[in-house]
């Protein structure tokens, strides 16, 4: 590396991000999977549609910051995801959310480096968590989503499994009554021969509007004529 490189390096490069699952997102899993039990009655469908040992990429609603949590104790293996750079400034903070996954992400243009550390969690066959409409919707139904994640699974040639997480909004609103959570994982969508990140972020989409309340599909309520 060059000194004008060394110069304009990213400083996330000097931190170590996991890549593997590790003793600190198992134990905090755990509790957190205990911790929720008194929040919500989980239901989790189609664990069936995602592989074992295999990179994918999970694409999933975004209504709330809740959003995360019955995500990642509804699978068996542990999701590497994107998360707002602004979480990373407190050390400790930033320590605990590179332990279970979690990996920076600014907002408000490309970040080339953000893109090539979500490629390193398919290249060591892990699960990327992704929220295709990049934001939270806040109850509003599904917003347009940006093509970063149908981009990522064209590259890398990797099956996307679309998440549909409904009653995650409603946390705490009735406790102590447990609020119901249902997380449904759809069949795997894979990138077509030729088929160009918008037509397949549609695909994702569609899906994932198809496993939702009416309420829920926004944008996408509706499948235009002939649309497969």
């Amino acid at each position: 590396m060059s000194f004008s490189e060394k110069i304009h390096a990213d400083p996330r490069e000097k931190e170590n991000f996991a890549l593997e699952t590790t003793p600190f997102r198992i134990g905090l899993v755990a509790t957190l999977t205990w911790a929720f039990k008194l929040l919500m009655d989980l239901k989790i469908e189609g664990l069936e549609n995602l592989p074992k040992n295999e990179a994918v990429i999970v694409a999933a609603n975004h209504v709330t910051n809740f959003d995360v949590f019955p995500m990642q104790i509804s699978l068996p293996r542990p999701i590497f995801y994107m998360a707002k750079s602004s979480l990373f400034k407190n050390p400790i903070v930033a320590l605990a959310l590179r332990n279970v996954g979690a990996f920076p992400v600014h907002r408000g243009g490309k970040d080339e480096w953000a893109l090539d550390h979500a490629r390193k969690v398919l290249d060591h066959a892990q699960t990327l968590g992704m929220f295709p409409e990049g934001t939270r919707s806040r109850g509003k139904g599904l917003g347009l989503a940006k093509t970063g994640t149908a981009r990522l699974a064209i590259e890398k040639q990797v099956r996307v499994i679309p998440m549909a997480i409904i009653g995650s909004d409603k946390f705490f609103r009735e406790f102590p009554k447990r609020n119901p959570v249902r997380v449904k994982l759809c069949p795997p969508l894979y990138p077509a021969l030729g088929e160009d990140a918008l037509a397949f972020t549609d695909r994702i989409m569609f899906s994932l509007a198809e496993n939702l309340p009416k309420e829920m599909r926004g944008v996408y309520a509706d499948i235009p004529k002939g649309f497969e």
